[in-house]
């Protein structure tokens, strides 16, 4: 259940926060249509998802995205916080593409850190500064205990000194689809460590969660809410489905259509139809008892699905303001940089950006770990500089790697670059100070063992 799932919820959750939500009407919509749109199988009689065009956008570019992502640091504590994450990127990612953004929450715990991920439609908006950075938000986190159901709702709130401030409070209800009772909060296990009410003794920098939003224009209605990546293309998702039932209606009736007099499709008594109105369709009503049924049969409009389903995607692509064949092209070779960032027209929204977003998450992530971590005593936790993770996104998609790796020799003939850091580089291996540049010599330049050299570089 979302936080809006439920006939008049958000009214309830709101009441229990004591808040108001400040995320309008069409943005709550909105988001409660793009989730629909990508969890929605089952077809009805005037729309059929069986393209799972919004489930393929997000999948696509969650999978080209880390293709060949990597994530290091040199730092021990940070190596592990990196390590938690990379148990959901791929789950922070979707959940990012689908509601317009989500959060990366830090768990504090005996041995290190958890992550969990925060969905849109499980967040109400309470208030913003002048930047359009959230400062105070309600959360719900939904579990199952026996025959109830649990709902664990968390404010956090970000006062003028930059203090944060969260509050936890527990419901429990027979029904899925309403809070029910206040309950204390050790009624579940996982719970009971958690304070109704704290105020950490120094700023985190923000609400201790690392924001993922998307990099697109708010197209609902141009509030700093972040949107789902397929937000521009949700009426033509919708027509694309209609279509797909409209097929496949054609398919069922075996192309034909049977058209009968008016009179023979009027209910009778019992409100039924004496003929299904799928394959018959009225005619002239002026002589219905010289009206005899006549059989229209046009050519079925055949196309193999997947022909079908890289058209739409293309369609898709255009509305969007993707790269063209970032969606439609299913043998995409590998490109370069230059290749993938190069546009033509408004074709300029590419992985890079998607990329650029989850990277920005995962290193204020690790620097509210190492904040959170000092202050909850996490063992080997200190404040972490983010320049101190490494992340590599691999070869053609951001950058080509013989390309750049040509590009440094030539640096290094030229004298305009040290071969211990072209060297650090190519082995992944660090090459910042004396030391490392040492070692780097010893390891890889044997044949300059015993010579003095520069470390001024």
């Amino acid at each position: 259940m979302s936080i809006w799932s439920a006939l008049n919820s958000a009214y309830s959750f709101e009441d229990a926060f004591r808040a108001k939500d400040c995320t309008s009407q069409a943005m709550r919509a909105a988001v409660k249509e793009w989730f629909r749109l990508y969890y929605q199988q089952e077809p009805t009689e005037e729309s059929d998802p069986c393209q799972r065009i919004a489930y393929t956008v997000v999948n696509k570019l969650t999978k080209t995205a880390f293709g060949e992502y990597d994530a290091k640091s040199d730092d021990e504590f940070a190596q592990s916080v990196l390590h938690v994450l990379d148990a959901v990127k791929k789950k922070a990612m979707q959940a990012a593409l689908i509601g317009g953004e989500a959060w990366l929450k830090p768990v504090p715990g005996r041995d290190g850190f958890t992550f969990s991920v925060v969905s849109r439609d499980n967040v109400l908006i309470f208030g913003r500064d002048s930047q359009g950075v959230q400062t105070d938000v309600g959360a719900a986190e939904y579990s199952v205990n026996g025959r109830n159901f649990y709902t664990l709702l968390e404010r956090r709130t970000v006062d003028r000194r930059g203090y944060l401030t969260i509050r936890n409070m527990l419901y429990c209800s027979e029904m899925p689809e309403t809070l029910g009772r206040q309950v204390p909060l050790a009624e579940l296990e996982q719970y009971e460590d958690l304070p109704e009410e704290y105020t950490f003794r120094e700023p985190l920098g923000g609400l201790g969660m690392a924001r993922m939003i998307t990099p697109m224009e708010n197209c609902v209605d141009g509030s700093k809410d972040g949107v789902s990546i397929y937000a521009p293309a949700v009426g033509l998702i919708h027509n694309i489905d209609r279509n797909e039932a409209l097929l496949n209606g054609e398919f069922e009736r075996g192309q034909s259509r049977i058209i009968v007099s008016d009179d023979l499709l009027r209910k009778d008594r019992t409100g039924r139809r004496r003929l299904e109105d799928k394959i018959f369709v009225g005619g002239f009503d002026e002589n219905p008892e010289d009206m005899k049924p006549i059989i229209f049969s046009p050519e079925l409009r055949e196309k193999s699905f997947l022909a079908r389903k890289q058209e739409y995607l293309r369609d898709v692509e255009s509305i969007i303001g993707l790269k063209r064949g970032l969606l439609s092209e299913v043998e995409a070779e590998e490109r370069t940089a230059t290749e993938i960032t190069s546009s033509a027209g408004d074709y300029n929204l590419t992985i890079i950006d998607f990329q650029s977003m989850f990277e920005d998450a995962v290193r204020e992530a690790v620097r509210l770990c190492g904040v959170l971590g000092r202050l909850y005593r996490v063992p080997g936790a200190h404040d972490v500089n983010p320049d101190k993770v490494s992340i590599d996104w691999g070869d053609g998609v951001l950058y080509n790697r013989d390309k750049v790796n040509q590009e440094m020799l030539s640096q290094v003939q030229s004298g305009l670059l040290a071969p211990e850091r072209y060297l650090g580089w190519y082995y992944e291996q660090p090459a910042n100070t004396p030391e490392e540049r040492a070692r780097i010599r010893k390891d890889y330049m044997p044949e300059l063992k015993g010579l003095a050299a520069e470390d001024d570089l």
